[in-house]
């Protein structure tokens, strides 16, 4: 029996404050705005620093654009009283939290996550830094190159040899994001059942380490300190980048069975005979001799050509795309990974579609990134101010509202 798809999200009816900045806090609050929750952004005055990041027309950067979709926006200047105040009203009536000031940052105007919970029971309080907010490291400011470094992720990017490389995607920034997104809403859950909300505490550096799957696994089994690989799987071979004649592809042979499969697809049994490609534990430790055999092999013909032979076989391959020839994918655009929003400043803007799909709560994309300011009177009057209370507060600059 088909589900009937619901007209709001899986979240709707869910408040969200979010009092954070730049990649981690921000994609974090739009996964859950994705859901249908009523994310309200506030900002400084000034604005999130990203809005002039890479500046687009309209004096706004796209980069502000993709992570803050899906939300409401508020310019408070939360260092006076009265903005603290506000943001204090905000989370007494939501659900969920978000921040990512330097440790006790926010104890300094009374919002805090001890402050806050102990006014409201069920609020979920995140906190996500770059270290996280306990160790000798809390004071430190959060960055993503930093913690690439330190969770040791850019000791194994990139090939041996080399300088030292970082994954080229914000990946502890957005790992924080997920791993948080993925807490708030286990802790939603707990609130349903106990009626008590809590403390996350999520960090960069965290996210980096537990991200190393495989590399921990390495380094804990005794098998020595992972080292960069390339492209390639540090425990199975091949699987990694293959040079054909005119561009690399990707193959991923990654047990016997596809191995085989590889050897016989590109005219090279003579392989499975060889000792010491026998097992994938044997082929991985020469992965780089063995890639080299198969190179000579498929340098004979285009990628095209491969591809085709490969798939036919069973053999798991991919060509590697550069972002034109991903958004013009047919595969991609027909799962609605390229999506469009009309944005007050930016007109029509192409945005990211959702990373997965719910069958009866469907993520939308129902509203562009707010221009600075765009719902304070809006939400200064949900709170209950009086408009001439909104009028001074705009006057003396506490609140700053965009007429757009």
């Amino acid at each position: 029996m088909r589900r009937k798809m619901s007209a709001g999200g899986a979240l709707d009816g869910v408040r969200v404050v979010d009092l954070s900045q730049v990649m981690a806090g921000p994609y974090c609050t739009m996964l859950l705005g994705d859901l249908g929750a009523d994310v309200i952004k506030v900002e400084p005055p000034g604005g999130d620093s990203t809005r002039q990041m890479a500046g687009a027309s309209g004096g706004e950067s796209p980069s502000f654009w993709a992570v803050n979709r899906n939300k409401r926006g508020i310019a408070v200047n939360l260092k006076a009283p009265e903005g603290a105040e506000i943001i204090r009203a905000l989370a007494m009536r939501a659900d969920v939290f978000v921040e990512n000031f330097r440790p006790g940052t926010l104890g300094r105007y009374g919002l805090d996550h001890a402050s806050l919970l102990a006014e409201r029971r069920g609020l979920i309080y995140a906190s996500i830094s770059g270290f996280g907010q306990t160790g000798p490291y809390a004071q430190r400011g959060g960055f993503d190159l930093i913690a690439q470094g330190m969770s040791g992720i850019m000791s194994v990017t990139g090939d041996a040899g080399l300088p030292p490389m970082k994954s080229s995607l914000p990946i502890t920034d957005l790992g924080a994001a997920l791993f948080t997104a993925s807490a708030i809403l286990a802790a939603y859950i707990h609130r349903q059942r106990t009626g008590g909300g809590q403390y996350i505490d999520a960090s960069l550096l965290e996210a980096g380490i537990a991200l190393s799957v495989w590399e921990s696994a390495q380094y804990f089994a005794g098998r020595g300190v992972p080292e960069p690989a390339g492209s390639a799987h540090r425990m199975s071979a091949p699987y990694q980048a293959m040079r054909c004649a005119d561009r690399y592809i990707n193959v991923g042979a990654a047990n016997q069975r596809t191995w085989e499969r590889l050897a016989r697809a590109i005219g090279r049994e003579d392989l499975l005979a060889r000792p010491e490609y026998a097992t994938d534990a044997q082929r991985a430790g020469r992965r780089r001799e063995l890639a080299a055999e198969i190179e000579q092999t498929m340098a004979a013909h285009p990628a095209a050509h491969w591809l085709a032979v490969l798939e036919r076989s069973g053999v798991p391959c991919g060509p590697i795309l550069d972002y034109a020839e991903v958004f013009d994918d047919p595969h991609v655009r027909q799962r609605g990974m390229v999506q469009e929003l009309d944005h007050p400043s930016g007109g029509r803007i192409r945005q990211l579609g959702p990373a997965v799909k719910l069958s009866a709560t469907p993520l939308r994309l129902r509203r562009p990134a707010p221009t600075l300011g765009q719902h304070s009177i809006e939400v200064l009057r949900e709170l209950g101010y009086e408009e001439e209370t909104i009028n001074e507060l705009m006057k003396r600059g506490i609140v700053f509202a965009s007429r757009m």
